[in-house]
């Protein structure tokens, strides 16, 4: 029973059209006018757009070359990820007056648990109205919050409102909210599994409360047992400030598709320089490359080897990415190459931490939120 949960203040703090907005405080002369971060030249994906160019259906990793048919005056910005990072740094900085357990999911994006806070704050709506403010007054940007019991409930509420709003679902109101919720709208339902809950006659929260553990698993696999406790208002996923790095890549888009895997070598070596890089920049090391391969058709596949061993070197993880190019013919040209190293030696971290576990936070169902 929900009632007999540890209770938790989730807030989820989401930037309003963040890389867009960023472009757009920093050229007035863009507001209000439709605008695409990245997506420029002949084969550029899109990795943001402006509440005005998503009037006219653009959106992120949609072609430029799609963009501009559907919205012809769209202006294309380079991304900035230096400012970017810039500005999410002042972000956090807000955060972090208010709880030190903050989990940011990306630039834009974090968890915020304020269950006990150092603002003394019991109402976890009122502290998520101040947040929000001190982010328009102080970096000049607008940001939407969901605030509800758990991490999945508040991260789905934080879109209600957008832009510059907020929603609050209370320990009362969780139940019908998400019975009521359009599948879709589950974080973490793509647009694959939504369709196959369509086909099986689950549209709504209140469709899928309806199916056993046992056949959301049997049709769903492990993700099954999950959306049969979701719906339940079961989410029991803490807000861990200090997120684990599970994986590292980096990948390439191609001006034309390569059909010969002499090019597609070369390009490998520039991939695996920039893996290395970034492996020798955050100090870990892994055991598993991954190779991404993404086709002229929009078709992808991926090939991965573990090796018996942690390795960071430009040269191993080139030569083992060259094996999986190797492994098998290919079926199509290709428009995109990617390296990812997992298995990352964080992972021993990890477990040394296991035993060292948050107190969860037992209160009434019924407080002020």
């Amino acid at each position: 029973m929900l009632s007999d949960l540890p209770i938790r203040k989730i807030i989820h703090v989401d930037m309003d059209a963040f890389y867009a907005s960023v472009a757009e405080m920093d050229d007035p002369s863009l507001k209000g006018k439709a605008i695409a971060v990245g997506g420029g030249g002949t084969r550029g994906v899109i990795s943001a757009a402006s509440y005005e160019a998503r009037k006219f259906g653009v959106k992120s990793a949609m072609s430029g070359r799609l963009a501009i048919k559907l919205c012809p005056q769209l202006i294309f910005i380079r991304t900035d990820f230096d400012r970017y990072k810039e500005i999410s740094q002042k972000v956090r900085k807000i955060f972090f007056d208010y709880t030190d357990l903050v989990e940011p999911l990306s630039l834009d994006e974090a968890y915020l648990d304020v269950t006990e806070n150092k603002k003394g704050n019991p109402s976890a709506s009122i502290l998520a109205q101040e947040i929000r403010a001190r982010i328009f007054n102080e970096v000049g940007l607008t940001a939407s919050a969901g605030i509800s019991i758990n991490k999945f409930i508040a991260k789905v509420a934080s879109d209600y409102n957008k832009p510059n709003g907020q929603k609050t679902v209370n320990p009362e109101e969780v139940l019908q909210f998400l019975e009521d919720l359009d599948i879709r709208k589950f974080y973490g339902v793509g647009k694959v599994t939504a369709e196959k809950m369509y086909q099986k006659g689950i549209f709504t929260g209140k469709d899928l409360k309806t199916k056993s553990a046992e056949y959301l698993e049997t049709h769903f696999g492990k993700s099954g047992k999950s959306y049969y406790y979701i719906v339940r208002g079961i989410h029991n996923s803490q807000v861990k400030p200090n997120r684990i790095r599970k994986s590292l890549a980096a990948e390439r888009t191609f001006n034309e598709n390569l059909s010969s895997e002499i090019f597609m070598l070369e390009k490998l070596e520039h991939i695996a320089e920039e893996v290395a890089k970034r492996l020798s920049k955050s100090k870990v090391s892994g055991k598993t490359v991954t190779l991404k391969i993404k086709y002229s058709d929009f078709t992808l596949q991926t090939r991965s080897k573990t090796l018996p061993y942690f390795v960071s070197d430009k040269s191993i993880i080139l030569e083992t990415a060259k094996d999986l190019l190797y492994q098998e013919k290919m079926s199509n040209s290709v428009r995109l190459l990617g390296i990812s190293l997992s298995n990352l030696n964080t992972e021993d971290s990890k477990k040394k931490k296991a035993e060292v576990k948050e107190k969860p936070v037992s209160v009434q169902l019924r407080f002020e939120f």
